[in-house]
């Protein structure tokens, strides 16, 4: 097949001026060469078109491709991830991973409880701050748990996440409106382990790959999953591979994979779940648009702990994508 390949390299955009926060979740040079080296490994050719507009000025040159691999986070809006594929609908182009519609609900992570919940799927009772009057008629439990609405890469997460009383809660969600112009999600905090289940395939054929347990080492930032402790995941996080034997990681995979159907998500990424206090796993959000850097994101990095290559798991994706397309 002739493949083409969007990205959002994080380099052009530090390039533009943009900080480095605001591209957390945009890729490397690496992560690039990677898949266009399993790609070209699988029997296919690539073409690197990189993000939106670029898409947009090949697309208006005459440009097609048999299948468009799609790692594009997007800039602005709640909405981002949902622009690639929005364009490549429009012309009738095949791609990987999810659709417009499941693109934008999973980002917006209330949007994504309300409907796992729906499903009769266990997730900590949460609400949804647009502004700080809205905090007079919080009748959640504490501790409480405050991050931006629809962000990844653990972006305005840090220890003060956490919150025990409503003066924390004011300040936290003041601070987090004002820094990412967007909403608040405030969840009851659930003090369990924390997992992150890899699935493949979509709808009824998506299967679980493997669980990854996510242990803060003794220097990491105390108690979450923080932005610095994702940054400097090597140093300061343990990804231990846990199985099924095991009946919370069971519990955990059941969910996770529960969850990947009732959202829609397709041909490969991650559920992210945390345990409450009785080790009941819960549903925290889904990665429809996993990182995909050899060594750095969770799902190759599960993968590489199951024994499968890089490669391989490229291979899963896109067969994934051919099914579909086959079949519509």
């Amino acid at each position: 097949m002739h493949v083409g390949l969007t990205f959002d390299l994080r380099d052009e955009y530090l390039a533009e001026g943009y900080g480095e926060q605001e591209t957390a979740e945009f890729d490397r040079p690496d992560t690039i060469d990677a898949l266009a080296a399993s790609l070209v490994e699988l029997g296919h050719s690539v073409d690197r078109i990189g993000r939106a507009r670029s898409l947009v000025q090949k697309l208006a040159a005459g440009a097609r491709w048999d299948l468009v691999f799609n790692i594009c986070e997007g800039l602005k809006g709640v909405a981002r991830e949902a622009q690639v594929p929005a364009i490549l609908d429009v012309f009738d182009i095949p791609y990987t991973f999810a659709d417009p519609l499941v693109m934008s609900v999973c980002l917006h992570k209330g949007l994504a409880k309300m409907l796992v919940e729906r499903a009769g799927l266990p997730t900590p009772r949460a609400m949804v701050v647009e502004t700080l009057d809205q905090l007079g008629h919080c009748d959640l439990s504490y501790p409480l748990f405050a991050k931006p609405l629809a962000e990844g890469t653990g972006k305005g997460i840090s220890p003060a996440s956490r919150l025990m009383d409503p003066d924390a809660l004011r300040a936290v969600c003041r601070d987090l409106l004002r820094d990412f112009a967007q909403p608040v999600l405030v969840e009851e905090f659930l003090p369990g382990r924390e997992f992150t289940v890899g699935v493949l395939g979509s709808g009824p054929r998506s299967t679980v790959l493997g669980t990854l347990e996510i242990v803060l080492r003794s220097d990491a930032e105390p108690g979450v999953y923080s932005y610095v402790n994702k940054e400097r995941c090597e140093e300061l996080v343990e990804y231990r591979l846990v199985r099924s034997d095991d009946p919370e990681v069971r519990r955990a995979e059941e969910t996770a994979l529960a969850a990947w159907r009732a959202l829609g998500c397709r041909d490969g990424g991650r559920i992210d779940l945390r345990s409450d206090a009785r080790g009941e796993p819960q549903f925290l959000e889904a990665n429809p648009l996993a990182g995909l850097h050899p060594s750095h994101s969770d799902l190759p990095m599960l993968a590489t702990a199951l024994g499968m290559s890089y490669t391989a798991l490229i291979g899963c994706i896109v067969d994934s994508a051919r099914e579909r397309v086959k079949a519509s």
